[in-house]
């Protein structure tokens, strides 16, 4: 399976941030369990669930001040905002976590991020149930973790570690019981608050306690809600202004985001709507902030666009549809050959139809869908035509997933309206030593004007084939192409190595008659020529009668207002046209031009009527076979319409 363009960036990213020696171990920690200080560990979670994780990600260090977000939570789930204020305060301190920050005469604590608010904020929760109150919060923390691997469970080494030296902590304990903050004993206040603090996590599970933040406290994975709505717009509010401590106002300029870090080397971010991050390095700042973990937020804060400031204009963003080339119309019967190559290898072809904004979200879910594809997809479609913006993180990833599609043999389409996201990709790639993409945009143009460039003399064709990047502006050029690459790469019989004229057998309205029938209809046939660029037949012509394409190629457009001419599709060798004029207006419905020199047989509408009689019966096979064909046609529009209609991006998330 190919490598999301999220993993390959995670991993570059961390193999940069390596390097990176300063900063020390908080003492507690280095006493309790001496940390690897070269180990750092990312992961991301989408607000579906999906996580991609780089380096140690799996390596366990304790959650300490972290546990803070999921303990106010609980208070205010339990007692509601108003309650919760009359004893702990929602205000930056601008001071180091364990400053005492309380408040002249109430002797409130400025908020629940530092040690005196969360211990005020620990004191206020109360068994439930028959469930103590520890075990409550401990089992919110589970609650938001579920669905990534391993288990929350507390590390008593570090508990010992901290409750022998946490005598500041117990001072201030006994300071907010003397202003009746805590109401109680504050002693089993302080070694809960110490418990907490000491549940060993990951960055998958601190990353999926996140995406579940960013989930409007619901579970991404479980589904089962953590936190009302309220309080977790509460939280992040709150991490957001207070969560780095006295580097908050740093933080909210640099990275722009609500987090939480801890003095183990842990930090959670979350991007609401979005997903969660959780990072892990041991050595800490001045602030009690990883350093290597801070780097890595900065940088993924900026490489994908997810500072606050940084948002994207409100817009409905979704993929729409995804189906394959088998089920995908171009509004004419190919030749039978083609037919038979697109019905046998169209799901090695698939199309993805995207539409609104491509943020993160989008592109994530779009990456994926492409990354997990089966291993015998050759080729992608990605039809871009209804997309009105995007940000750094869909150029990054296209970019990525691009290149690497590419270098694996496959061939990626964009159809685009613009050469403005592919203009954007190859900006970004220019800077980049290890990706690499053609230009796209000549090829593109000489697609509009009807060149298909593949190869079809002998010598070529047995070359090997390498993926391919285009760009084409319409769907029906980018159809069309496929269809023939896919001949190219799994039936180059068919194509064609000389320029021997096709015969009417080889078209598929004559298809659904007999060897005998098409022989007699043959007799009938005229033989015309056209030199390439002269029109055939023009809009609003009445029926002139069935033209087999016996050589060359024709294009078949629609004409608008003015000089507007909307480029239906290309018929080559083995394929007619003309027949569809027969339709309840018995004009033609499209102008057809000569691409090649072109030769043509043509059944006249004069030498139908003669066969209708002379010979009734062959009449009657032929309005069959011709009905046949259009049943043909709209079959396979249905098709496509039903592809997209069951396609259901929730299934997908």
């Amino acid at each position: 399976m190919m490598i999301s363009p999220l993993h390959r960036y995670l991993s570059e990213m961390l193999e940069n941030l390596r390097p990176m020696t300063s900063g020390t171990v908080n003492p507690v920690t280095e006493v309790a369990t001496n940390p690897d200080v070269n180990k750092v560990g990312i992961t991301i979670t989408t607000v579906n669930g999906h996580q991609y994780s780089s380096g140690d990600s799996d390596q366990k260090f304790a959650i300490q001040s972290i546990a803070k977000v999921f303990a106010y939570g609980l208070a205010l789930d339990d007692l509601g905002p108003t309650e919760v204020g009359k004893k702990v305060d929602v205000e930056p301190s601008g001071d180091p976590f364990n400053e005492i920050s309380l408040q002249r005469g109430s002797g409130r604590p400025a908020n629940p991020m530092i040690n005196a608010g969360a211990i005020a904020t620990v004191g206020l929760i109360k068994g439930k149930g028959g469930t103590d109150r520890l075990s409550r919060i401990s089992r919110h923390m589970e609650l938001a973790s579920e669905g990534s691997p391993g288990e929350l469970e507390i590390n008593r080494t570090v508990y010992h570690a901290e409750n022998i030296g946490g005598h500041r902590n117990r001072a201030l304990a006994w300071l907010l019981r003397s202003f009746e903050i805590i109401d109680s004993d504050p002693e089993p206040v302080v070694q809960d608050y110490f418990l907490e603090c000491s549940t060993d996590v990951t960055t998958e599970n601190l990353s999926m306690m996140a995406a579940t933040l960013a989930n409007k406290g619901v579970n991404p994975v479980t589904g089962r809600e953590v936190f009302s709505e309220e309080t977790t717009r509460q939280v992040l509010g709150v991490m957001m202004t207070c969560g780095m401590y006295d580097a908050a106002g740093n933080w909210m300029i640099d990275i722009g985001l609500p987090a939480k870090s801890g003095v183990d080397g842990g930090i959670m971010v979350v991007v609401p709507g979005q997903l969660g991050i959780g990072v892990y390095s041991a050595p800490l700042d001045d602030h009690g902030n990883s350093i290597r973990g801070a780097a890595a937020i900065r940088r993924v804060t900026r490489d994908l666009g997810m500072h606050y400031a940084d948002a994207a204009p409100l817009g409905g963003s979704t993929l729409r549809a995804h189906y394959s080339l088998a089920d995908a119309s171009l509004g004419v019967v190919r030749s039978t050959e083609l037919s038979r190559i697109t019905s046998q290898f169209g799901d090695r072809c698939q199309i993805l139809e995207v539409s609104g904004d491509l943020g993160f979200a989008e592109t994530e879910t779009l990456a994926r869908t492409i990354v997990e594809m089966e291993d015998d997809v050759s080729m992608v479609i990605i039809d871009f035509q209804g997309v009105d913006d995007y940000g750094r993180a869909a150029i990054l990833m296209l970019a990525s997933l691009t290149s690497s599609w590419r270098e694996s043999g496959k061939d990626i389409i964009f159809i685009d309206w613009g050469e403005s996201l592919v203009e954007s990709i190859l900006d970004y790639l220019s800077v980049r030593d290890d990706l690499y993409l053609p230009d796209p945009r000549e090829k593109a143009k000489a697609a509009s004007a009807g060149q298909i460039d593949l190869p079809w003399d002998a010598e070529s064709i047995e070359k090997e084939i390498t993926g391919e990047f285009r760009l084409f502006d319409n769907r029906s050029a980018a159809l069309e192409w496929a269809e023939l690459r896919l001949a190219q790469r799994y039936a180059r019989q068919i194509l064609q190595t000389d320029d021997a004229p096709r015969d009417p057998d080889t078209a598929p309205v004559f298809e659904f008659l007999d060897d005998h029938d098409v022989d007699v209809l043959a007799g009938y046939m005229e033989l015309r020529s056209y030199t390439a660029n002269t029109v055939i037949r023009r809009v609003g012509q009445p029926f002139g009668g069935i033209y087999f394409v016996r050589s060359g190629r024709v294009e078949l457009a629609a004409e608008g207002r003015g000089d507007t001419r909307y480029r239906h599709v290309y018929l080559s060798p083995g394929t007619t046209f003309g027949e569809f004029a027969l339709s309840y207006t018995g004009r033609q419905l499209t102008t057809i031009r000569a691409v090649d020199d072109v030769e043509v047989l043509v059944l006249s509408a004069r030498k139908i009527a003669a066969i209708e009689k002379s010979n009734p019966q062959l009449a009657i096979r032929l309005w069959t076979a011709i009905a046949r064909e259009a049943y043909t046609v709209l079959e396979q529009s249905s098709r496509e319409a039903g592809a997209r209609e069951e396609y259901d991006p929730d299934q997908h998330d």
